[in-house]
C-alpha cells in the first residue's frame, strides 16, 4: 500500500524559508509522478509543483516559480519542496501526492495523498 507522510510545516514571517518533505513507501514501479499542492481557507485545491521520477522534468505554478524548488532524494525516498522568499499569501496546507499511470504529472487527478503540513506566514 502507498504511503505519503508530510513533515516540515510552520510559521514564520514573510520573506522566511521553509523545507517541507513527504516521505514515500509502498511503490514498486520505476516511473512516476509526484506533486505538492496547496488549500487555503475558502479557496480550491491548486498545483504547486510537480515532478516527473523518470525523466526528471519539472513544473511548477507561475505564483512560485523562482521562489520554490521540488526535488526527490532517491535514496531516502524521499520528496521536497524548497521554499524561500515566503509571502503572506503562501498560507495553505500544503499537499504531497504521488501516482504511477499519470499521462501527465501536471494533472490533479493522483491518486493516493498525504495528510498535509500547515505553512503560516505572516507579514
Amino acid at each position: 500500500q502507498v504511503q505519503l507522510v508530510e513533515s516540515g510545516g510552520g510559521s514564520v514571517q514573510a520573506g522566511g524559508s521553509l523545507r517541507l518533505s513527504c516521505a514515500v513507501s509502498g511503490y514498486t514501479g520505476s516511473k512516476y509522478c509526484m506533486s505538492w499542492f496547496r488549500q487555503a481557507p475558502g479557496k480550491e485545491r491548486e498545483g504547486v509543483a510537480a515532478i516527473d521520477t523518470g525523466g526528471g522534468a519539472t513544473y511548477y505554478d507561475a505564483s512560485v516559480e523562482g521562489r520554490f524548488t521540488i526535488s526527490q532524494d532517491n535514496a531516502k525516498n524521499t520528496l521536497y519542496l524548497q521554499m524561500i522568499s515566503l509571502k503572506p499569501e503562501d498560507t495553505a496546507m500544503y499537499y504531497c501526492a504521488a501516482d504511477p499511470f499519470l499521462l501527465h504529472c501536471r494533472s490533479s487527478n493522483y491518486n493516493y495523498w498525504g495528510q498535509g503540513t500547515q505553512v503560516t506566514v505572516s507579514s
